[in-house]
């Protein structure tokens, strides 16, 4: 039985500290705060409840996955999902607008031929296709398996593009999310709904590859959940896993440095200066100078990690809206409100700057435990926005400025909404820092291929010896289920040995 050092307790560490646990590994969890959860935050006042994180929920296998190789209690007997539909509702700045149905390809080219034109949904469904190549050619190595150490295999954009001839001038494909919008879906309304799912993730439309095609993929074709009672539910299940295989949690536990000894991870050290032994330890959070002896942490090479790291980075800023009168009964329970400049939206995210009109997801979920009765709504607005540095988020009077705006906008999603407010929250890239440690409340995209690996994140495997990396800042990136396959990889690497490569 080897001691395992697991820091931080977000779903990706503690998806790895359950699978280890039923491995017969004695695990322990240091957490600097004091619950469990990571990024599945929950807000409550006076009666509304509200998550801080994720909304909903994609690609549950990787979930169902964890809670039937860790106990005999399956996800469904865990927590209640229930299916989004419709998936979601597109606003656009021309007026248009539609409504997506839940997983299922012919639903939406129907619902789109009928809002946006005959021929809409055909282009949409032939993108699909090219994201479905996208997928299959690269689901295994991006997703499955620890990322290897000639990573470059991953260099190559797996999307195949179409190639366009010109009249009197070269042939040209596109490299990025934006230009597939623009030259192959040729309608701004398509370009801004395929644009959403990378702004979304946190990523630029512009730089962005073209394998981001695999966001939508993912999405329309496994579906949209909710957990009743909240996101925060899938957190407390997953928690309550790990206690039920005996993981012990350490909460207020600040870790400040990984201990190495004679080469090797050899515990950790926590802030008051005690220092807990183990034999490995696993990172879950994003490493910061100091933590890691020599930042060892590129144990696949030298990851050139562009995405959600240092410039370029983005947060997400959140208003939460407690609302006096009842839900409609046609209410939607995710609707994006498209903006009508997403180049300069772009634009300012990623520089560093306010953007002036945002694009805005407006979630209203039917779920009773979020309100104090059949009388009241709870209401969350969300954008994505530049960190906590070059955007001073803790500024009171920027602060309010954007949360009018998005108020305002999504006006259009929710009748009356300012004149059903009764109370607001209102949560930054400052207050992700607060709590969570990472740089400038940065968020973490998934993982992607192309841009000669660009978009990779770290290996689980570090070039420390006994120590492993999981959670949204490593391999394969952020977002529940990424997090999630991170925690998978980790157990098979601790367990398996380095020659781990996923299952099969």
């Amino acid at each position: 039985m080897a001691r395992i050092a697991v820091i931080g307790a977000g779903t990706g560490a503690m998806a790895a500290a359950a699978r280890l646990a039923v491995a017969g590994e004695k695990v322990t969890v240091y957490e600097r705060s004091a619950s469990y959860g990571g990024s599945l935050g929950r807000h409550e006042h006076e009666g509304f409840v509200f998550d801080t994180g994720p909304g909903l929920l994609h690609l549950p296998a990787v979930q169902r996955d964890l809670f039937v190789k860790t106990g005999k209690e399956s996800l469904e007997q865990s927590v209640t999902l229930t299916q989004v539909d419709p998936a979601s509702r597109h606003l656009f700045a021309d007026g248009t607008a539609v409504s997506l149905p839940n997983a299922s390809r012919a639903g939406v080219a129907t619902a789109l031929d009928g809002a946006l034109g005959a021929g809409s949904g055909a282009r949409w469904s032939d993108f699909m296709d090219r994201a479905r190549d996208a997928w299959d050619r690269s689901r295994r190595p991006l997703l499955e398996e620890p990322l290897r150490a000639d990573h470059q295999v991953l260099g190559s954009d797996p999307y195949p593009a179409v190639r366009q001839r010109r009249l009197l001038r070269p042939a040209r494909q596109a490299a990025t999310v934006a230009e597939i919008g623009a030259w192959e879906l040729a309608d701004p309304r398509l370009a801004a709904l395929l644009d959403g799912y990378a702004l979304a993730h946190g990523l630029d439309p512009r730089t962005a590859p073209a394998s981001a095609a695999l966001l939508p993929y993912m999405e329309q074709t496994f579906g949209s959940w909710y957990v009743m009672g909240g996101m925060r539910e899938l957190a407390r299940a997953v928690y309550e896993r790990c206690v039920a295989r005996r993981v012990e949690f350490v909460f207020g536990a600040e870790v400040v440095r990984v201990v190495e000894k004679d080469g090797r991870a050899a515990g950790v050290e926590l802030a008051g200066g005690e220092v807990a032994e183990a034999d490995r330890v696993v990172l879950g959070v994003r490493p910061r100078p100091g933590l890691v002896p020599g930042q060892q942490v590129g144990g696949a090479g030298d990851v050139p990690v562009r995405a959600g790291s240092g410039a370029g980075a983005a947060g997400r800023f959140t208003v939460l809206l407690s609302l006096r009168g009842a839900r409609e009964a046609d209410a939607v329970h995710r609707t994006v409100v498209h903006s009508a400049r997403g180049a300069a939206e772009q634009e300012a995210v990623f520089a560093g700057r306010v953007a002036g009109h945002p694009t805005v997801t407006v979630l209203r979920p039917d779920d009773p435990a979020t309100r104090p009765d059949a009388e009241h709504e709870a209401v969350t607005l969300t954008a994505t926005v530049a960190p906590q540095g070059p955007v001073d988020w803790r500024d009171a009077e920027v602060r309010q400025r954007f949360a009018d705006v998005l108020v305002e906008r999504a006006g259009a999603a929710v009748p009356g909404l300012r004149e059903r407010i009764l109370h607001t929250e209102i949560r930054t890239p400052a207050e992700t820092e607060a709590e969570t440690g990472a740089e400038g409340g940065a968020v973490p995209p998934p993982a992607l291929a192309g841009a000669d690996g660009g978009y990779l994140h770290p290996g689980n495997l570090t070039r420390l010896p006994g120590l492993y990396l999981a959670g949204g800042w490593a391999h394969p990136g952020g977002g529940l289920p990424h997090a999630g396959m991170s925690g998978t990889l980790v157990a098979g690497l601790v367990v398996e040995g380095d020659s781990f490569r996923g299952s099969r």
